[in-house]
């Protein structure tokens, strides 16, 4: 094979920036939950409870490679001063504080749970479920937040963050109220109140999917394999994105640093996620109609069959693999710390690049069973959606782009990375012709 020294020469002169999140973490995480997974589907235990002991599985491991081999407590990024000599008598008054703010906090979005009922019923019957995930573990949160907070708060460089300037405002305590303090503290739990809700309401069926799995017709089609590949990857990224919802905290380095502040990354994000989306059957975006997937077009073509569902096996491995290398870090619309392993070493969006890349090539909207024109029309709407997430993507990067070290990882993407510089030379060539 052929090695271009020059380019050799300039990848050891230009090392990629080190990523806030290690390979292993993410390996301990998959290790764990396939360990649980296989056990689950050998005894056939596919109900919603085996499913969130998947998650624990999956976080565990997680949580202990960060802590014992990462040692991620000691950075200094989490703001905590491990030698601090601080008693409960100097910062108890700061506890109470953030305190009574944390829990108006929770108390805003337990009001919001139990007003709008979309939550409950319907087709998003299944948030039900994840409320009463969240209504079973409320008391526990309740009682150990007191603990936590008073003894974090004794560590804590800064103890007087967000849930704090909230806690004075609300109190009237006479000191200098931070108020975008208050509204990333705000920003943040509502990203986590809802994303998480929505993230446990689909862990039991994808889960169920999965480990109910008829075995007995495994090996009719090319297509059945890469069908059940292709589920075992989206196990992964629920699984995983559910313990990043659950995990944010500054012990474990995995706290958000902001929540972005841009409303048009909020209208990006919440249309592609119920009750917002707008692609779902009947939605504005809906590119379904008169459409079959690529199993009903490529039935009677077994090579091609076989051959199509490999890709979308390594475009739905690709996504997952992007959401394995977050960690316990994993959420939408935060800066959680800047990840330059793994797929992010490849593209700087490598789970919205392949997650469309898999949907134009499953779904083949440019082909329609009724008319050319639906097919067309199929394919626009399409393009609308991936135009979204184009969208989604520029406004993370506006939201990143504040911090050095994404500045640092973003310019040597375009210097090294594949995906950049490939869209890079397009550009190029466009632009000359």
């Amino acid at each position: 094979m052929y090695h271009d020294p020059k380019l050799t020469a300039e990848t050891r002169a230009d090392p990629r920036p080190r990523s806030a999140v290690s390979t292993g973490v993410g390996m301990a995480g998959l290790a764990g939950m396939s360990l649980w997974t296989g056990i689950a589907t050998f005894y056939g235990m596919d109900g919603p409870y085996s499913a969130l002991v998947n998650v624990v599985a999956c976080a565990v491991p997680m949580v202990l490679w960060s802590i014992f081999v990462d040692k991620v407590h000691l950075n200094p990024s989490t703001g905590i001063d491990w030698s601090s000599k601080r008693t409960l008598r100097d910062t108890l008054d700061i506890s109470i504080t953030k305190l009574t703010g944390l829990w108006l906090t929770w108390g805003g979005i337990a009001l919001i749970y139990a007003t709008f009922r979309f939550w409950w019923t319907g087709r998003y019957a299944n948030f039900g479920w994840s409320i009463w995930c969240i209504e079973m573990a409320a008391p526990a949160l309740f009682l150990l937040s007191i603990p936590y907070v008073l003894w974090l708060d004794r560590k804590l460089v800064q103890p007087k963050d967000g849930a704090w300037h909230l806690g004075a405002w609300l109190m009237g305590i006479k000191e200098p109220i931070d108020i975008p303090a208050i509204q990333n503290h705000l920003r943040s739990w509502a990203i986590k109140g809802f994303f998480l809700a929505f993230m446990l309401s689909i862990v039991p069926p994808n889960f169920g999917d999965f480990v109910g799995w008829n075995f007995s017709r495994m090996f009719d089609s090319p297509a059945v394999i890469a069908n059940y590949c292709i589920s075992f990857m989206f196990v992964i990224d629920v699984a995983f994105a559910t313990a990043g919802y659950i995990l944010t905290m500054r012990p474990l380095d995995s706290h958000i640093r902001s929540a972005t502040p841009y409303a048009a990354g909020w209208t990006a994000a919440l249309i592609c996620y119920p009750p917002f989306v707008l692609m779902n059957e009947g939605g504005v975006l809906d590119y379904h109609p008169g459409s079959a997937d690529w199993t009903y077009w490529f039935a009677n073509h077994p090579w091609i069959l076989g051959g199509l569902g490999a890709v979308l096996v390594v475009l739905t491995g690709i996504y997952a693999w992007a959401t394995i290398a977050f960690g316990l870090r994993f959420s939408n619309l935060t800066h959680r710390g800047i990840l330059t392993h793994g797929p992010y070493a490849w593209s700087r969006h490598p789970a919205y690049l392949s997650k469309n890349l898999f949907w134009w090539l499953s779904g083949l909207p440019f082909l329609a069973t009724t008319n050319w024109v639906e097919g067309l029309r199929n394919a626009a709407i399409m393009a609308v959606v991936s135009g979204i997430y184009y969208w989604r993507a520029r406004t993370e990067e506006m939201h990143l782009g504040a911090d050095p070290a994404y500045q640092e990882y973003s310019a040597w993407m375009q210097r090294n990375a594949p995906v950049p510089r490939f869209f890079a030379w397009v550009g190029g060539k466009l632009r000359a012709a």
